[in-house]
């Protein structure tokens, strides 16, 4: 998966033609945690239930013609790598910006949980 392939994916929705603006996130692992500590890599779970409830939440909010999430789950993940990918598609700026950060901070808030893992 790529974000690459989820942006077409979207060229490809029916109602791509009320689509002006499409924005994404590539959240990849840090190399140090919040707090500072140098981190070899992270494990993330997530709760697949939630997810879905979350993005048919942001899919109807106004303006928003799509939104594809991938989490790369239940392996270990080292610096650099990829953890997630969001892509929203909507109308107008506003729209759009707002869901992006809004799915964002509901999915890392109440779908994921890490383990870090500490050098």
């Amino acid at each position: 998966m790529s974000l690459g392939f989820l942006v077409d994916t979207i060229k490809k929705h029916p109602d791509y033609n009320k689509v002006g603006m499409i924005l994404c996130h590539n959240g990849v692992v840090r190399g140090t945690s919040r707090d500072g500590r140098k981190v070899s890599g992270i494990k993330v779970a997530v709760d697949h239930t939630k997810l879905k409830k979350i993005i048919t939440e942001s899919k109807k909010k106004p303006g928003i013609v799509e939104v594809l999430v991938e989490i790369f789950d239940g392996k270990d993940l080292m610096v650099g790598d990829n953890v997630m990918y969001l892509v929203v598609a909507g109308d107008i700026r506003e729209n759009v910006i707002t869901t992006l950060q809004d799915t964002l901070n509901e999915i890392k808030t109440t779908v994921t949980t890490k383990i870090e893992y500490f050098i």
